[in-house]
């Protein structure tokens, strides 16, 4: 099983390279950050990570995810360059085609593309899409991205995303395209990652009921006639203090999980103030434990 990491990058980060140079040297699979473009100032929805729903200020300090993996990108060979997601209703596609598949250019191949529809509505509709169709133009988003990726001149015409047919390179590395990944929860979440998606990245600290969960979404897969194999599971998990242990990783692995994203608001939080290597070496004997599991 690999393990991953997920950072939150903001002005404190310190060396970007540095830490990514570190995190490929303790054997992580891939490192993924996370995207918010803007922060509304005034907003009424709750934060639901937080007991008391509040927003952590850090948030309306994030680093743009492409210019950070590119950082990384440059200073790597290895690993494994994550958008942990990438919030497509607020952003053009072909725009978001062209940058994805330069940076898998770039990196020989190394991005994994993970999407989004957002949940803070008013940041939603900042970018001009209402709060309750995110969901279709992120499925039209990345019907479209597709095409853009895999034919030498392509067009779409969706509802909400549509061009005539248009010359958009370069064409990413990975073929047809870079795996995109789901961020989302909820029944909704397993039919969309069983219809068009590549993979699937829950936030989930319950083997049991990720295991459900999969079952689940294998089972639309096929209906879908899909080969449910194909799709990637990614959950992120609260390593808490000690890490993981085996029995812990072994529980995660034998649910269905292909990967694990080592992630929490607490470590985000740390990260935020420019702590990033501390948990990052901390948590490196899990990567090790994952690697022996027999």
């Amino acid at each position: 099983m690999n393990i991953d990491t997920l950072i939150i990058v903001t002005e404190k980060v310190g060396d970007l390279a540095a830490i990514a140079r570190e995190v490929e040297r303790l054997g992580y699979h891939a490192l993924w950050i996370p995207e918010h473009p803007v922060i509304p100032v005034e907003r009424k929805t709750p934060f639901f990570f937080m007991a008391d729903g509040k927003l952590p200020e850090h948030y309306a300090r994030w680093v743009d995810p492409f210019v950070a993996l590119t950082v990384a990108a440059t200073a790597t060979t290895r690993l494994r360059l994550g958008t942990g997601v990438c919030l497509m209703p607020e952003r053009d596609p072909i725009v978001t085609a062209k940058v994805v598949a330069s940076l898998d250019l770039l990196s020989a191949g190394r991005v994994i593309f993970g999407v989004g529809a957002g949940w803070l509505k008013e940041e939603t509709e900042v970018f001009g899409t209402a709060f309750g169709v995110r969901w279709k133009r992120l499925r039209e988003s990345v019907e479209a991205m597709r095409a853009l990726w895999s034919q030498r001149e392509a067009s779409y015409q969706g509802e909400m995303v549509k061009f005539p047919a248009v010359r958009c390179e370069p064409k990413p590395v990975q073929k047809p395209y870079p795996p995109v990944i789901l961020g989302a929860h909820g029944p909704n979440a397993l039919e969309r990652v069983a219809r068009y998606c590549d993979g699937w990245m829950p936030l989930i600290d319950d083997p049991a009921q990720l295991g459900r969960d999969i079952a689940r979404m294998r089972d639309l897969a096929r209906r879908n006639g899909r080969d449910p194999d194909a799709i990637q599971v990614t959950p992120i998990v609260d390593p808490h203090e000690e890490g993981l242990s085996a029995d812990e990783l072994r529980a995660f692995r034998d649910a269905g999980a292909n990967r694990l994203i080592l992630f929490s608001q607490t470590i985000g939080m740390e990260q935020a103030d420019g702590t990033i290597l501390e948990r990052v070496r901390r948590y490196a004997s899990v990567v090790e434990r994952a690697r022996a599991l027999p």
